[in-house]
């Protein structure tokens, strides 16, 4: 090893910068690195296991980005997707079923949530909204609506009759929400008396108001694609007009990156509308 080795071996052209960051770093180790000979520098034992430890940092480090960059360009993983209540626990099922034979090598983490703000936080890769985000860093994009009706079972019509008329509805044992009183102003608009007495079941959940028409309970308003999957569940009141609702599949912009995200994203595109 001549006087030059260090500066060879670097690749530096200024062997007096690199005289003084070696200096800086013996000051700051308290350690000798190099012994100064008459033939120019000589790595110490210090040196030389300083360098085993460094090549070693530096390969795993490679191993490291080897690593994340493989996976960002594999579609094997796990994607996380978040979606409400009844798009997760009625509408998501069979797609899910489908796409597990499209992409077997992708496994999927369903979380049950409203909260656009587990997207943010990558909590979750693609998220199922029925609001549009706004977020810079989301790509949104309207996939279809949900459609909605009033549905009752066959056994609950039988033995109470069918209405006719919204005003109808005021005679019969209604599903609705508690907190969420979109159904009882409805009902105000035709009887303005009308309390959340006039409703047999309250509750918020909509897989619960779900099963409830289900178990004969009484009429309630639930999505088209939920109704579809129960023969015994059919429509009353076909002329009332319920506004849809419209349907976003948000993902962070990652997706950009990531082919096993993007698979799966592809896939709902173009399976949702028609599960819609």
């Amino acid at each position: 090893m001549g006087a030059c080795w260090a500066p060879r071996a670097l690749r530096a052209s200024q062997p007096t910068t690199l005289g003084r960051h070696v200096a800086e770093l013996e000051a700051q180790w308290g350690v000798v690195l190099f012994e100064r000979t008459g033939r120019g520098l000589l790595p110490t034992a210090a040196a030389q296991r300083l360098a085993e430890a460094a090549r070693a940092m530096e390969g795993g480090a490679a191993q490291l980005a080897r690593a994340l960059s493989g996976a960002e360009t594999e579609e094997a993983g796990t994607v996380r997707i978040t979606a409400s209540q009844p798009v997760a626990c009625i509408l998501l099922p069979p797609l899910l079923a489908r796409m597990r034979l499209a992409l077997p090598q992708v496994q999927v983490e369903l979380v049950s949530s409203n909260a656009v703000s587990n997207l943010l936080r990558r909590e979750a890769d693609i998220a199922l909204r029925m609001v549009q985000p706004e977020q810079a860093s989301l790509v949104a994009r309207r996939i279809g609506k949900i459609t909605l009706g009033a549905y009752a079972h066959r056994d609950y019509l039988a033995r109470r009759g069918v209405p006719r008329r919204m005003e109808d509805l005021l005679q019969h044992d209604v599903i609705a929400g508690d907190r969420d009183e979109q159904v009882l102003r409805a009902f105000q608009a035709v009887q303005p008396a009308a309390t959340r007495e006039a409703f047999v079941l309250r509750t918020d959940d909509l897989v619960a108001q779900w099963q409830a028409v289900r178990g004969g309970l009484g009429i309630g308003f639930v999505a088209d694609y939920a109704a579809r999957t129960d023969p015994q569940v059919v429509p009353v009141l076909p002329s009332l007009r319920i506004p849809p609702i419209p349907m976003w599949l948000a993902v962070h912009r990652e997706i950009r990156t990531s082919r096993r995200i993007r698979a799966v994203y592809d896939f709902l595109v173009h399976a949702l509308p028609a599960a819609l």
